[in-house]
This record gives C-alpha cells, sequence and structure tokens, in this order.
C-alpha cells in the first residue's frame, strides 16, 4: 500500500476537476451510479443535493467526457453576473417575468454557441438560419462571441440594436418605428417586446437542427450569494433561471422534432434554495423533473453504500494492485470506536466518521486530508495507516470542527449577513457548554439571547430570533441541532438532512423535546466534553 503522504486525496470543490492536469485522477475515482444515468434522461431540468454532495462533480466529470453520447459544458454564475442582472433592473425596472425573459435568451445564446464548436461539420451547414444568427452576434462585438453569462447579459441589454442584429441576420425588415412607440409604450416594453422577438428566432433556428448527440448545459454557482448582492435581488434573479429552464425545457426543447440529439439546460441548486424560490407546482416538478442527490446509509449497512463505495475508491485506484471492495479503506483505517449500539461493543471507523458527517461525500474527503495534513505536520517518515489518536487529536478534532462550521456559514450566507452569522453564532454561549439541552434549557438560554439582542440590537433584530421556535426550527434547517425521538429501539435522532425527501424538503423540528448538537461542530461551539490528545 501506499504511504499516507504519497496519497493524492483530491478537492473537495470539484471545479477543480476541470483542469486538464486533474481530469485523469477525477475518471479514476469518480463513481459512476444511477444519479449520472438519471441525468441523462430528457425530463430532469434541476439536479438537487446540499453543498457537499456533489452537484458540480456530476456537472463536471459530463464536461469531461463524452458519456452516452452526451455532451456537457458548465457556466458558473458570478458575482459580475448578479450585479449585471441588477443593474438591468434598475435601468429598465424588469419584473421578476423579465428575468426569466433575459435567462432565456442567454441560455439559447451559450447553447447556440456550444452546439456550434461541438458539431460545426454538417450540423450547421443544414442549419442556415442558426448560423446566421450566431455570425450576427460575433459580428455585433465585432470579435468571436465568448460565450459567457457576462457577455449574453451584454447582448440582451442592448435590446434594439441587439433586435435589429438577428433581423438583419435573417434577411428580415422588423419594422420597429422607435419614435411613435414611444407614444404607446415603455422603454420598458420595448425591452420585452425585443426579447422575445430574439427568443423566437433562436428557437426557430433549433427547430431546424438535427443534431447527432444530446447537448446539456449545467448551470451552477446558485449556492453561495455574493456578499454585495442585496437578499432579495438574488432570489429574484435565481427564481427568474428556475423559470426559464424549466419553461424552456418543458415547453420547447422536449417539443423539437426529427432529431436524434435533444438539448437541454439544468440547474445546479440546494434544496433550500430550490424550497425558497416557490416555483409553481414545486412538488411535481421535484418529483418529475429532479434529481436528488442523497448519499445516506445506516451504520450497519454502510458498505454496500456509495459514500463507502467512493471512499473506498479514491484510496483504492492508487494501488500498484487490485483490491477487493472495503480491503484498502480497512488497511489505512483498522481501528474501532466505543459502540453507541447497546448490543456492539465496537464500531469501525467508517461509521464513526459517519456520525461526524452530514453524509456528504466532501466531509468525508475533508476528513481525509485534515488527518492527512496532520501526518504531514509531524512526520516524514512512509506511515502506512492512520490511528485512532490521529483522528483523537486536537489537531484533527479542531481543524474538521472549523471546516465543518465553515461550511454552516456558506449556507447560512445565502440568507444572511456577516453580521447576522457573528450574532447568530453569539446564542450557543448561552447553552453553557451542553451539547445536549432539553427544551426548557433551550428556552432559558434563548430567553437570556433574546435580552441580549434586546438591549444591543433592538431595532435591528435578524428575522430568524423573532421568536424562540423560530429560531429553535432554523438551528434545526442549518443541522446544527437534531431532535431525539424516544421510541421502544431507544432514542432516534431526528436530523433535518435525514428527514429531508422529494416529498418533505422543508422537515419541521420537534417542539417539546430533548436536543443534540451535532458532534462535528462540538469544538467550534465550545460545547460537549470531547477528550483530545
Amino acid at each position: 500500500m501506499k504511504s499516507i503522504l504519497d496519497l493524492n486525496l483530491g478537492f473537495g470543490d470539484a471545479e477543480n476537476y476541470k483542469q486538464r492536469e486533474n481530469k485523469e485522477l477525477f475518471n479514476e475515482i469518480f463513481v459512476r451510479n444511477k444519479y449520472l444515468d438519471e441525468l441523462l434522461m430528457p425530463s430532469k431540468y434541476f439536479l438537487i443535493g446540499e453543498k457537499g454532495t456533489g452537484k458540480t462533480a456530476y456537472s463536471v466529470y459530463l464536461s469531461n467526457n463524452n458519456y452516452k453520447e452526451t455532451i456537457a459544458q458548465i457556466k458558473y454564475l458570478r458575482e459580475t453576473d448578479y450585479q449585471k442582472f441588477i443593474a438591468l433592473k434598475q435601468d429598465k425596472q424588469l419584473q421578476l417575468s423579465d428575468y426569466a425573459a433575459i435567462w432565456k435568451v442567454i441560455i439559447l445564446l451559450l447553447l447556440a454557441k456550444s452546439l456550434r464548436k461541438q458539431e460545426l461539420d454538417g450540423v450547421f451547414g443544414k442549419g442556415a438560419k442558426m448560423q446566421s444568427l450566431l455570425n450576427a452576434v460575433d459580428e455585433y462585438y465585432e470579435h468571436a462571441f465568448s460565450p459567457e453569462i457576462i457577455t449574453a447579459l451584454d447582448f440582451v441589454e442592448h435590446d434594439k440594436n441587439a433586435a435589429g442584429v438577428v433581423a438583419k441576420a435573417i434577411q428580415t425588415e422588423i419594422k420597429l418605428n422607435y419614435e411613435r412607440e414611444n407614444q404607446i409604450a415603455t422603454h420598458e416594453n420595448r425591452f420585452q417586446i425585443n426579447l422575445l422577438y430574439i427568443q423566437r428566432q433562436f428557437e426557430q433556428a433549433f427547430s431546424e437542427l438535427k443534431l447527432r448527440e444530446n447537448h446539456l448545459l449545467f448551470i451552477d454557482g446558485l449556492d453561495i450569494r455574493p456578499g454585495l448582492i442585496p437578499f432579495r435581488e438574488y432570489l429574484e434573479c435565481v427564481k427568474g433561471l428556475a423559470d426559464a429552464i424549466w419553461s424552456l425545457n418543458a415547453d420547447f426543447f422536449a417539443n423539437i422534432k426529427d432529431s436524434k440529439g435533444r438539448v437541454r439546460a439544468v440547474c445546479l441548486i440546494r434544496p433550500d434554495i430550490y424550497n425558497s424560490l416557490a416555483l409553481q407546482n414545486a412538488t411535481n416538478k421535484l418529483r418529475d423533473n429532479s434529481v436528488y442527490l442523497d448519499w445516506r446509509t445506516n451504520y450497519n449497512d454502510y458498505r454496500e453504500s456509495q459514500i463507502f463505495l467512493l471512499t473506498d475508491k479514491l484510496l483504492a485506484s492508487q494501488q500498484s494492485e487490485k483490491f477487493e471492495l472495503g480491503a484498502v479503506w480497512d488497511h489505512y483505517f483498522p481501528f474501532v470506536f466505543p459502540s453507541n449500539d447497546p448490543n456492539k461493543e465496537n464500531d469501525p471507523a467508517f461509521v464513526e466518521f459517519l456520525r461526524m458527517t452530514y453524509s456528504r461525500p466532501r466531509d468525508i474527503i475533508s476528513m481525509l486530508q485534515i488527518l492527512q495534513d496532520k501526518i504531514k505536520s509531524e512526520s516524514s517518515r512512509n506511515i502506512c495507516q492512520f490511528t485512532r489518536n490521529d483522528y483523537m487529536s486536537s489537531y484533527f478534532q479542531n481543524g474538521y470542527s472549523e471546516y465543518l462550521m465553515s461550511s454552516i456559514k456558506d449556507q447560512l450566507a445565502f440568507y444572511y449577513s456577516e453580521e447576522d452569522y457573528e450574532l447568530f453564532l453569539h446564542f450557543f454561549s448561552y447553552l453553557r457548554g451542553r451539547i445536549d439541552f432539553t427544551y426548557d434549557e433551550y428556552l432559558k438560554a434563548y430567553g437570556q439571547y433574546a435580552e441580549y439582542i434586546y438591549n444591543n440590537l433592538r431595532d435591528n433584530m435578524p428575522e430568524f430570533i423573532e421568536t424562540a421556535d423560530k429560531f429553535l426550527q432554523f438551528i434545526y434547517e442549518s443541522n446544527i441541532i437534531c431532535y431525539i425521538e424516544d421510541t421502544n429501539q431507544g432514542p432516534l435522532f431526528r436530523w433535518c438532512y435525514r428527514e429531508r425527501s422529494m416529498s418533505n424538503m422543508n422537515p419541521k423540528v420537534l417542539i417539546q423535546s430533548r436536543y443534540r448538537i451535532h458532534y462535528g461542530l462540538a469544538k467550534a461551539l465550545n460545547v460537549g466534553n470531547l477528550k483530545v490528545k
């Protein structure tokens, strides 16, 4: 077996695997499971998963490889893209429907450019209209049109000129008397009219194409709201994107006939954000048009789970010989832990790892990376196994708890400011070090917390703090706490991420219960009694 120092444990952020030097490793360690094939189904428009569950990984794998006659590309939404949307709104006083209309044109432009790049020979020779449209866009910019979101936004912003360019490209005179229309329509209405005109011309061009392969456009980067973008503005932009993806896929792309290859746009989104969008028929869209990434497993069956397969494959793929499933993991992690199950004396290391995670691949990989960093910091020797002492060390416990807390911070940043986050953390000091607490103990802590806020921030109380039960639900949804349900078989620990499903995107905390802070957050929140060496 390779020494620990020689292992390449990859990246926490799958975007890094787009780089040429990392593609080979990614292909070796990637687990091609049911979710990958589900993504290829024509009816799937949303890839939904908690942060760290691998949404970007699936899109990167498909963009790196021609898998089952499918060509994919990824576009990442950046802060400058959102700022452009907001500038457009301020300039043209856009409504939510206008966001969707803009997104439709952007998606069509991005897909058209990708199609021309991937199927240049033969397809576009027969699709003269599409070729003319794209040439016109190139000419409009006086250089090769870069298929990036910000550039597409620049195009649609100049509505009058853009519509004229499109009209010229298809050799159709579009009689838009702007002076006359100024008397009967606002500037914003003309913007809408022009967007619709551009959209229809590209849709007609798409309808003429005979594609050899399927083409996917993944739009990523929705999980984190940029700090300078107000929440409501951001939410409107994302909702417009979701509406546009649904409409284009269901009402247009799905109805294109006589083409072997299909075209689709897929949005990568967290379940809580999806729930916040309040889309029409959201439950049906989840069930029929979404792939939901779920890596949960139970402790008894963990060796048959996808998350164990992924972890073992990461380690096994780097060995000079092949081993059966689990053998490489068992080599590197031979130690056990006392079991919480009264019927068992010990649990294997992977079960303890699961307890410290949210059943996300990124959590496990981060644990491995931190453990490896510990070995690197202490030794240059060829150590080939981790020990229980490595796991229990302050280096690992503190490092992993900080990682997990940073992921909570990233999740909350979608809704709240940095100041709100720091205020939120202040609550846990009132628990007086408890990792387990009752509802009455919670109410006492919340009362002290609320008094502090009232005395210091009377006029600026964040929404999530308004009532005791509302705040309890908030920390439950954030997966900081679970509630404990007593049954005949013993206590059940009800975590929000475990209760969430396609039919229940917003699980509710049980009032008047007992609660526990997540083990992995104990050090970061300064609670519990973890003994470290």
